[in-house]
């Protein structure tokens, strides 16, 4: 099994909300699942994880960042990938403040189009209580532990 490099963003507006993505998959080898998650994205080859979480960032929000500071956290795991492929998934989490909630969808990809269908501002109380599938499940634990250090 090959492993998969990866970074997630955890993004908080000046409300002490986090950013999640809705995906939904409809035509692909996890259609019929539908989860909110941390925006993110594979590391690409000769990048660091920084790297890629700075480009993640710009891709995915519009957002021009030089530095993302550090890991707060990591996890690995397997998961599947949309196009079948079973993968060992080494995530690193890095945490982005902002000054406002603007963020442009402009840089999508086509399958990010097809499967992120909405975007929403969660706060804490909101994450802790929700019945819904969020991943990575213990957000309100990564950023405790990243306050507290």
């Amino acid at each position: 099994m090959r492993a998969r490099a990866s970074v997630r963003l955890l993004i908080i507006d000046p409300a002490n909300r986090i950013l999640l993505f809705r995906f939904t998959h409809t035509a692909d080898a996890l259609s019929g699942y539908s989860y909110w998650a941390t925006p993110g994205g594979g590391v690409e080859q000769g990048e660091y994880f920084k790297q890629a979480a700075i480009r993640e960032l710009r891709e995915e929000t519009g957002l021009i960042r030089e530095d993302v500071g550090s890991c707060v956290a990591q996890r690995s795991f397997e998961m599947m990938l949309p196009n079948g492929e079973k993968v060992h998934a080494q995530e690193r989490f890095f945490i982005v403040r902002l000054i406002n909630q603007e963020i442009s969808t402009d840089g999508w990809s086509a399958n990010e189009k097809a499967v992120i269908s909405n975007y929403h501002w969660w706060d804490l109380n909101e994450l802790v209580t929700t019945a819904k599938t969020v991943y990575p499940s213990n957000i309100p634990s990564i950023l405790s532990v990243s306050t507290e250090k």
